[in-house]
């Protein structure tokens, strides 16, 4: 019998693999790696971005206002095991988790 598997499960382990790579990676180097930024509001010159970074264990999802005379702040914060996140990143948004694909491949295949 042929063993079948969905794109979106195949997509999840690909990332999931690329992940241990990058943190093999930050565990030599220990310097985390942004995965995406994502500017959700911006007035003047003051920003509210979603910053999403790779740690050596985890992944950090923040939610940071700054800018102009804004003293910078984190409003939320998410922390992420690197096996939960690639199931999370597909359901939020196919797009980014194409991008953290193509960054993680560009760094370490």
């Amino acid at each position: 019998m042929v063993k079948q598997i969905s794109l979106d499960t195949w997509s999840v382990h690909h990332l999931q693999e690329l992940l241990v790579k990058a943190t093999n990676f930050i565990s030599q180097t220990n310097t985390p790696i942004v995965l995406y930024r994502e500017t959700l509001e911006e007035k003047e010159d003051v920003f509210e971005e979603i910053v999403c970074t790779l740690t050596q264990d985890h992944v950090i999802e923040q939610v940071i206002v700054s800018g102009g005379m804004v003293i910078p702040e984190i409003k939320q914060q998410l922390v992420f095991s690197t096996e939960e996140f690639p199931d999370r990143l597909l359901k939020k948004s196919k797009d980014l988790f194409g991008q953290v694909v193509d960054l993680l491949e560009d760094q370490f295949e």
